[in-house]
């Protein structure tokens, strides 16, 4: 490994979930087995791939922990938030996911997992009854004071040298940027002490609270959260680092690549139908008309950033782009995202594209979860701060400041975040994007 600036990845790290439903433990149950042998990293970029640094007879095909310091999955500590009280044995057998078989060799490890009380308004996500709470009447300037005390006591019984808290719980209803209460970290901290509850959400409070205590974090909602100047100001400020937002799981992975395609070899879309059915807590909060809107929102901006039609007007200035998500208890955690693409080639004939994928949004959301967290604590070692705009492969809606656009295409993202391990790690920078 050259000679970097990043600090070494010595000690513990705690990796604290928000939310311990479905996402989360899968994940934890994962990351138990996979540390006894009893199970492989698959999906993880951090733990499985090896990317090229080097040019020509210098090059050479490196995992990540030869080009940067990385922590073993031994050297991490797990731990939660929930508003219900179930530990994460219960919580990976009520979910469903994962075979008995996969849960039960960590049986007592995952007993020992009890999610502290979460920061819980029912006006947010009414889909959900919390009963293992904060006091609901406190306000979001004491509730915040709350979860940081959580991030240090946690810190201190389990001897973690550093944290990062990523947010895997439901998705909460829209809240539209309100500049009078979101731009400035000055008028947004008055509205938290003043508990204005209409513009300041619970996950509002999980970020500034991390943000506070130096932990980096993660948005895998798509909630408007830290995608506000507030959290881009206080993030600088603190010099932690942010990432966000929604895990790219599904659906939504594949639109970035199969928009890319199109975009590549000039095929027009004149339109773009999909639907989901989800049976598991995310399907039953997104069943409430304001929470969809907060998914739909993040959907329904990838394709137009991948497909430019302002530069090709011709192709894709005209597509009619619909999304639905349908609550349907049978499937649980087994999620079906179907597509139909309606494009057009030579001399504008048209075409059909029909993709169908039963996914498990749980096991595709795990490994994301895990780089996440990992890359987030490599950030905060490199010394980087605000938005990590090269975290956007994993994510449906990337997060980048107002004077920017995000990078929607797979292929691309996967270049930005191959040049920032490769810098960080001491190497050349040497793949551009168009």
């Amino acid at each position: 490994m050259k000679n970097t600036n990043v600090k070494p990845a010595e000690g513990k790290l705690g990796i604290l979930c928000v939310g311990l439903g479905a996402v989360s433990s899968t994940f934890i149950t994962g990351v138990l087995m996979i540390r006894k042998g009893l199970g492989k990293p698959v999906g993880s970029i951090t733990q499985l791939a090896k990317i090229r640094v080097g040019k020509g007879d210098d090059a050479a095909y490196k995992s990540i922990s030869e080009i940067v310091s990385m922590p073993s999955l031994d050297d991490v500590v797990l731990g939660a938030w929930d508003i219900i009280p179930d530990n994460a044995f219960e919580s990976s057998m009520k979910a469903e996911v994962l075979r008995d078989r996969d849960i039960y060799p960590v049986k007592e490890e995952l007993e020992k997992i009890t999610p502290m009380k979460g920061v819980y308004d029912p006006d947010y996500v009414k889909a959900l009854d919390g009963t293992w709470t904060k006091d609901t009447k406190a306000t979001r300037w004491e509730l915040t004071r709350q979860v940081r005390e959580d991030i240090q006591r946690f810190k201190q019984e389990n001897g973690c040298d550093r944290v990062v808290v990523v947010w895997a719980a439901s998705t909460e209803i829209y809240i539209p940027r309100d500049s009078e209460v979101h731009d400035s970290i000055e008028t947004f901290e008055a509205a938290m002490k003043a508990d204005d509850r209409s513009h300041i959400s619970p996950s509002m409070c999980y970020a500034y609270a991390a943000i506070a205590e130096g932990a980096p974090f993660i948005m895998g909602a798509p909630n408007t959260c830290i995608d506000i100047p507030a959290m881009w100001q206080f993030a600088e400020k603190e010099n932690v680092p942010i990432a966000g937002k929604d895990f790219k799981t599904g659906q939504t992975m594949m639109k970035t690549v199969l928009a890319a395609a199109f975009r590549t070899r000039m095929l027009g879309v004149n339109g773009w139908f999909s639907t989901n059915i989800l049976g598991n807590r995310d399907g039953l909060v997104l069943d409430v008309p304001e929470n969809f809107k907060t998914k739909e929102v993040s959907k329904l901006g990838v394709i137009d950033t991948i497909l430019k039609g302002d530069e090709y007007p011709d192709l894709y200035s005209d597509i009619f782009h619909k999304v639905r998500i349908n609550y349907y208890p049978p499937r649980n955690d087994d999620k079906e995202g179907w597509d139909n693409i309606d494009i057009f080639g030579w001399m504008g004939y048209p075409m059909q594209i029909k993709v169908d994928f039963l996914c498990r949004d749980s096991i595709l959301a795990a490994p994301l979860l895990l780089d996440l967290a990992l890359f987030g604590d490599l950030a905060l070692r490199a010394g980087k701060s605000g938005i990590q705009t090269w975290l956007s492969f994993y994510l449906k809606s990337p997060m980048h400041d107002d004077g920017h656009c995000p990078v929607n295409d797979l292929f691309q993202q996967y270049t930005i975040l191959k040049n920032a391990i490769r810098e960080m790690g001491g190497y050349e920078a040497d793949e551009e994007i168009d």
